[in-house]
């Protein structure tokens, strides 16, 4: 079972996109890649309802290992977002300059650094030295509230995760280094659905609440003249699902790239064509460093999307 009903004309244009990237990529191999699409025959612009008439109607969908887990990297940034909304909605947590810049500068600039200030809020647990037994064990308690406020959410897509670690330049230390496994066992680990489920709950504006959906989207979304982002962070602006489409697309997305993955989600409207929402996650140090791999991937889609159209046009 998924959220959305699984359609045989885009399983067909899904295995031939898969076939022509392994084609085109030989160096890849089959866990090395996941993909979760979506496409929207209504437009979900300005048709919010609640959240249980919003799932009730499906989506058309596919996906190629959507429920493989695979190490996050920077996709947790959109988990730590929601739930941190969650918690100003419910009164958790004030908000305050500093925890609105640090909401922004994760989203549209990756920081590390400020990834790091949502988790302490959102858990009330900081960094620092080893701790004892005793304390060590309350501390995890509360680095996992993010895990267990998802869990209870009860949806299928969310039961594998796990989202409870801080994002590294040169990774963790001290108590950090001891909650995250000597074999990194206990990484933040994501699936394609899972990150498409919370990215559509969001297009949806069901995420929340309305207006928290709205602010997170307008995070999300990509101005063709983003030459601040492409100046701070060269190594998360290039080589991602947008740098191949036309100037006239609209997109919400985030692309991120580390020593291990290039990851990235994407909900794109052209001219013509139906919206569609994309997740794309790559593993293995080959395609971390492949700035070909996402634009190709993306213009695949859209020329799926455009024999779509030709098909319903028929």
């Amino acid at each position: 079972m998924t959220f959305f009903n699984r359609d045989e004309q885009l399983n067909i244009l899904g295995k031939d996109i898969i076939e022509a990237i392994k084609i085109e990529f030989s160096e890849l191999t089959n866990e090395q890649i996941a993909i979760t699409w979506l496409v929207y025959d209504l437009p979900m612009a300005g048709n919010i309802k609640n959240p249980t008439e919003f799932w009730q109607q499906q989506v058309r969908g596919w996906s190629d290992r959507g429920d493989e887990r695979m190490y996050a990297g920077g996709m947790v940034h959109l988990f730590y977002l929601i739930a941190i909304y969650e918690w100003l909605e419910k009164g958790m947590v004030k908000t305050s300059a500093e925890l609105e810049r640090a909401i922004r500068d994760m989203v549209v600039y990756s920081s590390n650094d400020a990834t790091g200030l949502v988790v302490d809020v959102l858990t009330g647990t900081t960094s620092g030295p080893e701790i004892s037994s005793g304390p060590f064990q309350t501390w995890k308690y509360q680095r996992n509230f993010v895990n267990r406020y998802f869990q209870s959410l009860k949806w299928p897509e969310l039961k594998s995760i796990n989202v409870n670690q801080k994002t590294w330049c040169d990774g963790p230390y001290g108590r950090e280094r001891m909650f995250q496994g000597l074999l990194m066992e206990n990484r933040n680990i994501l699936t394609t659905h899972s990150t498409a489920r919370l990215l559509h709950s969001v297009v949806g504006g069901v995420a929340v609440s309305p207006l928290a959906s709205q602010k997170m989207m307008s995070l999300f979304k990509k101005n063709s003249g983003q030459d601040e982002l492409r100046d701070r962070g060269k190594e998360q602006a290039i080589g991602f699902l947008d740098d191949s489409l036309p100037p006239d697309a609209n997109v919400w997305s985030k692309g991120i790239r580390d020593s291990q993955v290039r990851h990235n989600f994407a909900y794109i409207e052209l001219p013509n064509i139906k919206p569609y929402l994309l997740v794309v996650f790559t593993e293995g140090k080959n395609l971390s460093q492949n700035e070909r791999i996402m634009p190709y991937i993306s213009q695949k889609f859209v020329e799926a999307m455009k024999k779509l159209e030709l098909t319903s046009a028929g």
